[in-house]
């Protein structure tokens, strides 16, 4: 099945109002800049986005803010460490202003939440956040003696990521550490759009190597090398 488009404009033309996008990448590693350029360009709104941070290493997600159409966020890593830079960051600030709702989640509990929503489980137990705020409202169960909570898995409609080298089927390889998110996002997602920098013919990637099997993306477009810059955080 050629999963194939010709444009990161086609790709993400039925993204619909209220959609739930998660977006690979960690920091600048991995990213997908061409969807998320394309998507800032389309008159969508209500959006939640479900990515590692918001501004550093992936400005192109600002535009997003800058629009409007965000109406929450659920990271790991949401805001610039400088006090002084957050001053001046838009999402920082629309966060303040209550017009972004934010949920923030450790890593761990972040790509576990994904990566069950991926394996079909609806939910799962962890220690993490025991004792804490995390744990207002959520269920508490008590294994071998350890307090853990219920974390719910977390569905979302559109996943967005970026790969190395990619196939007409949606066989995707990821460059080193740009696995990070994506592997576990791809899975999750509902409909998997890959932005690869070499598309290749079916057959030609060594099975032994893929990273994201086609049975999880629904989309191919084939964007090129990245031109990244080093994220001043």
């Amino acid at each position: 099945m050629d999963k194939v488009y010709n444009t990161v404009e086609a790709a993400v033309e039925d993204v619909f109002d209220g959609a739930v996008i998660a977006f690979g990448g960690f920091f600048s590693a991995g990213r997908p800049a061409g969807l998320t350029k394309a998507l800032a360009k389309r008159n969508v709104k209500d959006l939640t986005i479900v990515l590692q941070q918001v501004g550093p290493g992936n400005e192109e997600i600002l535009d997003l803010v800058t629009n409007g159409q965000i109406r929450k966020a659920i990271c790991n890593y949401p805001f610039p460490r400088s006090a002084s830079k957050g001053a001046d960051h838009p999402f920082e600030q629309a966060v303040k202003k209550g017009e972004i709702a934010l949920e923030v989640f450790p890593m761990g509990t972040f790509v576990e939440k994904l990566r069950c929503a991926g394996a079909g489980l609806p939910a799962f137990y962890t220690p993490t956040g025991v004792g804490t705020v995390v744990a207002e409202g959520k269920e508490v169960r008590v294994f071998n003696g350890r307090e853990a909570l219920l974390e719910l898995a977390l569905t979302v409609d559109f996943t967005f990521v970026h790969a190395w080298k990619g196939d007409r089927e949606g066989n995707l390889i990821y460059h080193d550490t740009a696995q990070n998110y994506n592997t576990a996002m791809a899975m999750a997602g509902a409909i998997t759009i890959a932005e690869v920098e070499f598309l290749h013919a079916v057959g030609d990637l060594n099975g032994n190597g893929i990273h994201t099997p086609g049975i999880f993306v629904k989309r191919v477009v084939e964007t090129g090398r990245p031109d990244l810059e080093i994220a001043d955080i």
